[in-house]
């Protein structure tokens, strides 16, 4: 979706107007001081009072006074009752009628907020019209009816500096569907192969990333013990994958994310039942956002330093797979022993860890993965846990969410959750029942980190994936993570 921005006046050919209101009392009343819009069609419709303006409420007529020739009307609620977010999800409503009746092309009168800045009611407005704006291509015999997709917003405002603002909303948007599409996919074709060749091919469309790559036969001469343990099940190779971003200076914060790559997870010989089996192509969205993380910075052009580690298997299952019970060795010289195998993703991202804590020298290492259900229980869809060894990364990730709207709530990493990871045969245990468990993985994480490193934790289990759409939100794999750090990393430059 492309965004422009002109004068009403030198407003372009495009299928439909999309005109902002404020709900009051017992009146409606346009969002924006441009009463040349008002034509006596309109006025006839809003004398009706079939339209309230209530939040994402929509009504559209037909308008041979105004050269686009349909009409929008968008309710954005009561004006003291605004915020950025509702902003999205009032435009969410809008992007999806105009999916659905094939229009592609948009003018859209701004809103006037006194409270907001003009950057933030575009920005956020222009996220609620890209987010709906996508549909996985399901492989099905029978072809759905064909969708149509916005293709150009152009935002009627007297002020179009923010432009330089939306080009990175498309940026972005782009990113996060490129999440949707890996999380969405077969299992059978997205494989650790197959997000290898991606990150391969993101750094041939853009030459500031370089890669590097770690076949089997090199994590096995780097004694990376954990991700090829989880691997052995699987008649798919594993790989560790690395691209690097150099946007600032090397006196700059250098960010590293650790995604989680399991692109199916069976749990191995702890096998899951049915009903926990089908979604667990979902098991990669850490790595997935991690890679829309990184295409959204480098095709934005972002001056910041950035670095994303995906160990990525299979967690298979068959006569060679790993067992409960059995000790093996971290990328770091730590021993671990299994006590579930179904406990895979801390297995695979403590050898990133330590791979990333030793060779990339970070200032901040977040790590990112659909880890436990306990933050589903604990949490729902409203938000991701955040558990973190350092208050200020904490707090910054804490207000990107907020300002994103994917949002994160912080969890404790009390010391007493180290005693449940004591083992009579390995340094520590990998997992240690229910009670806690989201915590106790983060803690186990935390393990690996080398020191002076400030590190994050996001479980993302609860937001990467939903049964049902809501919101800008679509069914099934959301991209949840990628605004949300992508803003992080900016906030990073601009404070440091």
């Amino acid at each position: 979706m492309k965004f422009t921005c002109s004068q009403v006046e030198k407003r372009p050919a495009a299928d439909l107007l999309i005109l902002p209101f404020w709900k009051k009392e017992d009146a409606v009343e346009l969002a924006a001081d441009q009463q040349n819009l008002v034509t006596s069609r309109l006025q006839s419709q809003l004398a009706l009072n079939d339209f309230k303006a209530a939040k994402g409420e929509t009504l559209y007529f037909f308008e041979e006074e105004l050269a686009e020739k349909r009409v929008l009307l968008l309710g954005l609620g009561e004006k003291e009752k605004v915020s950025a977010e509702i902003l999205r999800r009032c435009y969410a409503a809008a992007s999806k009628l105009c999916k659905k009746k094939g229009w592609q092309t948009l003018n859209a009168l701004s809103p006037q907020i006194s409270d907001l800045s003009l950057q933030t009611i575009l920005v956020s407005a222009s996220e609620g019209l890209s987010l709906p704006n996508y549909q996985f291509a399901a492989p099905k015999k029978e072809k759905e009816e064909t969708v149509t997709f916005i293709e150009q917003v152009n935002w009627l405002s007297l002020d179009c500096s923010p432009l330089a603002s939306l080009k990175e909303v498309t940026h972005t948007s782009q990113a996060i569907d490129l999440t949707r599409d890996l999380v969405n996919k077969n299992a059978d074709e997205v494989t650790p192969l197959y997000l290898k060749e991606c990150a391969e091919k993101m750094a041939k469309t853009y030459p500031a990333i370089k890669t590097q790559v770690l076949d089997k036969a090199a994590l096995q001469e780097q004694n990376f013990g954990l991700l090829l343990a989880v691997s052995r099940g699987s008649i798919v190779d594993p790989y560790l994958i690395a691209l690097s971003y150099q946007g600032a200076s090397k006196t700059d914060p250098h960010v590293v994310l650790v995604g989680k790559g399991v692109t199916y997870d069976t749990g191995g010989l702890n096998l899951k039942p049915t009903g926990f089996m089908e979604t667990m192509k979902c098991d990669m969205a850490g790595a997935a956002v991690c890679l829309g993380v990184m295409q959204a910075v480098a095709a934005a052009e972002l001056k910041v330093n950035l670095t994303v580690v995906i160990p990525t298997t299979e967690n298979g299952i068959d006569a060679n797979s790993f067992k409960p019970g059995d000790v093996y060795r971290c990328y770091d010289g730590t021993t671990v022993e299994v006590t579930n195998t179904d406990a895979e993703g801390r297995l695979i991202l403590a050898d990133a860890i330590a791979f990333a804590s030793k060779t990339l020298a970070p200032t901040h290492l977040i790590d990112i993965a659909t880890l436990t259900g306990a933050i589903d229980v604990a949490l729902g869809q409203e938000a991701s846990g955040l558990m973190s060894t350092d208050d200020e990364l904490a707090e910054a990730l804490f207000c990107s969410g907020e300002e994103t709207f994917e949002r994160v709530w912080r969890m404790p990493l009390y010391e007493e959750y180290k005693e449940r990871l004591k083992s009579d045969f390995a340094d520590l245990k990998s997992w240690n029942g229910r009670a806690g468990s989201a915590n106790v993985a983060a803690m186990f994480l935390s393990h690996f980190v080398g020191k002076g490193i400030k590190w994050a934790h996001l479980d993302i289990a609860s937001t990467a994936y939903l049964s049902e759409a809501a919101h800008y939100w679509p069914k099934y794999a959301t991209g949840f993570g990628v605004r949300l750090l992508v803003n992080f990393l900016k906030a990073v430059q601009k404070t440091n």
